[in-house]
């Protein structure tokens, strides 16, 4: 199976606060560009599947008549973190967050494994449709929890992998997977 896994557009959002869940539109302009850059991978009937998030949903609106949303491609909730600037959150809850990337809940919201829990059981569910492609626009969590899973190994080793890989996925960046 091959994923087009594409990273969601630009959000409406200053620069610098940690937004995860919280549900934002998409900067002015920055689904035309989106919608434009990626036709040509939302054709033929192909499956669309998207974060209910907004700034995903807007995406996958315009690039299917009939998109799945699911809400296991949501990015992952910070719980008290949400919409504060990364610089006024505590620094020993990041040490703390770092010290335990897995089973530490940033903000009292998810952890890495209740996310990779829920983007696995979702990773599960599309290959059992036995499709050839789907598209997904989703989150950059989302979208190196999907990249990890496709390298084996168990769901805590995939987890973990995925938080250390540095953050370097552009909004509206395509991501190609095949199985």
């Amino acid at each position: 199976m091959q994923l087009i896994l594409v990273r969601h557009p630009q959000p409406a959002v200053a620069a610098g606060l940690c937004y995860g869940s919280s549900d934002l539109p998409a900067a002015d302009g920055a689904i035309d560009a989106a919608v434009e850059a990626l036709s040509v991978h939302a054709r033929d009937g192909l499956p669309v599947y998207a974060s209910p998030l907004a700034r995903c949903a807007e995406l996958a609106r315009r690039l299917s008549p009939a998109p799945l949303f699911d809400a296991r491609l949501a990015e992952m909730h910070f719980g008290a973190w949400e919409m504060r600037s990364w610089d006024d959150i505590p620094r020993e809850e990041v040490d703390a967050w770092n010290a335990d990337l897995l089973h530490y809940r940033p903000g009292g919201g998810e952890s890495v494994m209740d996310v990779a829990t829920r983007v696995a059981a979702f990773h599960d569910d599309l290959h059992a449709q036995g499709l050839d492609r789907a598209l997904i626009v989703c989150h950059a969590g989302t979208i190196r929890l999907l990249s990890s899973l496709r390298q084996g190994g168990s769901l805590e080793e995939a987890a973990l992998r995925a938080a250390r890989t540095p953050h370097r996925i552009a909004y509206a960046e395509v991501t190609m997977l095949k199985a």
